[in-house]
C-alpha cells in the first residue's frame, strides 16, 4: 500500500488520456468496493425478508442526511490538496490533509451523537402505510442506531479516501477499501444470521461446521443490526489502515502531527469551499427523504424494489462517478499549476469518455434488469416476484438518463476542482428539487402514474441537471484557483516552517 503517489507532472503536462484513465480506474475500482457494501446487506438481507431490504431503504436517505454535513468538507480537502500538490507545495498540502482529517473528526463524532439519540424521531416523519409502519420501521430504527454509534469509522475512511485523491493517489484507498469489504462480506452473513440457519454455510456444504458453532456458541444472529454492526468493523479497519498509510508512509501529503493544530486561516478556507458541498450533499439527502417519504405510502413491494433500484442504479453509475472525481482532481492540480486551458481539455474529454461508457451501460441494463434485480430477492414467495418485476421496470426507465448522468458527473468535478462548489450546489438542487421531487409528486400522485411516475420522475430530473450544467460550463468562468487568495497560503506555509 505505500506505492508512489501517481506523479503531480503526469497530470499537469504531457497526455490526458492515460494519467486520467490511471487516475479514475482505482475510483471506480474503490467506489464498486463501497457498492458492495450495500449489495452484501441487501444479498444477505434478501434472504432474511422483504421487510429486511425496504427497512435499509428508508434507513439510508436519513443517515445520508446527517453524513453528508461531514461528507460535504472532504471535497474542500481534496480540491485544496490537489491545488497545493499542483502548485508544488507539499507542506501545505499536508496541512490541508491533517486539518481537513480533524475537522471533520469532530464533526462525525457529534453527529453520530445526534444520529443515535433522534433516530425515532427522524423515522417519525416519513408517512407510512399501516403495513411499512408495523413491519419495516421498526427495523430501519435498528440499523440506524448501530449504523450512527460506528459513524467517526465511516467518516475516517472518508477523508483518507478524499485526500489521497487530491493528491493524485487513488490506488491505496482501492487498496483498503478492499481489504475492508473482504472482511465485510465474511462477517456480514455471520452477524445477521448466526451459526443457526445461515445461508452462507448452506452455500458452502459446511451445514456440520455450522451446527457446531451454534452449538458452541449459541448465537442466532442480530438481523439487520447485525448488517449495521458488519459495516462499521470492517470500515473501522479501513480507517486504521489509513491513518497508518498517511502517517506511516510516503504515498500520500506530508502529514505531520503538527498539522492536527488549528490553523484558523486555513479552517475559514476549509469552510468557504465546503459549506456549499455540505449544502448540496444534505439538500440531496433531504430530496431523497421527500421522495422516500412519497415512496413509502405505497405497498412495502414497491418501497422494496424503490430502494434495490437506487442501489443498482448507483452501482451503474460508477464510470460516470469515477470520470467525475477524477475530473476533480485533474482539474484542481492544473489550476494550481497555472494550466486553465489543460483542466478545460480535460473535462471535455472527460465528459465525451463518460457519455459514451454510460450509454453501453444503459443499454446493458435495460436489456438484463430482470435477472439482475432478481439475483437480490430470494424468498420465493409472491410479494418477493412482486419486487423483482417492479425492480426491473424502475431500472429500465432510469437506463435512459445514464448517458446525461456521464456528462453532469464529469461537469460538477469541474466545478469542484477549481474551488466553485457553489456553482455544483446550484445544478444539484436543480436536477433534484426543481426536477425530481416536483415531477415524482406530479406524475405519481396528480397524473395518476403511481410507482410508475415515480420512476420516470427520477430519471427525468437527472437529464435537465445535465443538460443545463453543460451548458453553463461552456461559458469558462469556472477557471480560476483558490490557493492563491490573500493570506491564505502564506499563513499555512509559515506554519509549517514554524515548527
Amino acid at each position: 500500500m505505500s506505492d508512489a503517489p501517481n506523479r503531480p507532472d503526469s497530470l499537469t503536462d504531457g497526455d490526458l488520456a492515460r494519467p486520467m484513465l490511471a487516475l479514475a480506474w482505482p475510483i471506480i475500482a474503490t467506489e464498486l468496493l463501497q457498492v458492495a457494501y450495500n449489495l452484501a446487506d441487501t444479498l444477505w438481507l434478501g434472504r432474511l425478508s422483504t421487510d429486511a431490504v425496504a427497512a435499509i431503504s428508508l434507513a439510508f436517505p436519513l443517515i445520508f442526511l446527517l453524513i453528508s454535513v461531514g461528507g460535504g468538507f472532504t471535497v474542500a480537502g481534496s480540491t485544496l490538496v490537489a491545488q497545493y500538490t499542483g502548485a508544488r507545495s507539499e507542506a501545505s498540502a499536508g496541512t490541508v490533509a491533517g486539518q481537513t482529517l480533524a475537522f471533520i473528526t469532530a464533526i462525525a463524532v457529534a453527529v453520530g451523537l445526534l444520529g443515535f439519540l433522534f433516530t425515532d424521531a427522524m423515522l417519525g416523519i416519513l408517512p407510512s402505510s399501516p403495513a411499512t409502519a408495523g413491519q419495516v420501521v421498526p427495523l430501519a430504527g435498528d440499523y440506524m442506531r448501530v449504523f450512527f454509534l460506528g459513524l467517526p469509522f465511516l467518516f475516517g475512511f472518508f477523508v483518507f479516501s478524499a485526500l489521497m485523491r487530491g493528491y493524485g493517489n487513488t490506488r491505496a484507498p482501492m487498496r483498503v477499501m478492499f481489504v475492508s469489504v473482504v472482511i465485510n462480506v465474511l462477517i456480514d452473513p455471520i452477524f445477521i444470521f448466526g451459526f443457526e440457519g445461515n445461508p452462507l454455510f448452506e452455500y458452502l456444504a459446511l451445514g456440520s461446521l455450522e451446527g457446531a458453532l451454534y452449538g458452541i456458541t449459541g448465537f442466532a444472529g442480530l438481523g439487520v443490526e447485525g448488517a449495521a454492526l458488519a459495516t462499521v468493523l470492517s470500515r473501522g479497519i479501513a480507517t486504521a489502515l489509513g491513518i497508518y498509510i498517511l502517517f506511516g508512509t510516503s504515498a500520500g501529503p506530508d502529514v505531520a502531527l503538527s498539522d492536527f493544530r488549528p490553523q484558523f486561516a486555513f479552517v475559514r478556507e476549509i469552510v468557504r469551499i465546503g459549506v456549499p458541498s455540505a449544502i448540496e450533499q444534505s439538500a440531496t439527502a433531504l430530496g431523497f427523504i421527500t421522495l422516500t417519504a412519497m415512496v413509502v405510502t405505497f405497498r412495502p413491494e414497491v418501497v422494496a424494489a424503490y430502494g434495490l433500484g437506487n442501489r443498482l442504479t448507483s452501482l451503474v453509475f460508477l464510470p460516470a462517478l469515477g470520470l467525475g472525481r477524477a475530473t476533480n482532481t485533474i482539474v484542481g492540480q492544473n489550476l494550481g499549476a497555472g494550466k486553465p486551458d489543460r483542466a478545460d481539455r480535460a473535462v471535455r474529454l472527460a465528459a465525451k469518455v463518460g457519455a459514451g461508457v454510460m450509454l453501453l451501460v444503459a443499454v446493458v441494463a435495460y436489456l438484463f434488469a430482470e435477472p439482475v434485480v432478481g439475483v437480490f430477492i430470494g424468498t420465493g414467495t409472491a410479494s418477493a416476484a412482486d419486487t423483482v418485476a417492479l425492480g426491473a421496470e424502475y431500472l429500465r426507465i432510469r437506463a435512459f438518463e445514464f448517458g446525461f448522468i456521464g456528462v453532469l458527473q464529469v461537469v460538477l468535478g469541474a466545478y469542484r476542482g477549481a474551488g466553485n462548489t457553489k456553482t455544483a450546489l446550484a445544478f444539484s438542487l436543480l436536477a433534484l428539487w426543481l426536477g425530481r421531487v416536483p415531477i415524482v409528486y406530479v406524475l405519481a400522485f396528480v397524473a395518476g402514474l403511481g410507482e410508475t411516475g415515480i420512476w420516470i420522475g427520477m430519471a427525468a430530473g437527472q437529464i435537465i441537471g445535465a443538460v443545463a450544467a453543460a451548458a453553463w460550463f461552456t461559458r469558462g468562468t469556472w477557471k480560476e484557483a483558490v490557493i492563491d487568495r490573500p493570506g491564505v497560503g502564506g499563513e499555512i506555509a509559515d506554519s509549517r516552517t514554524e515548527d
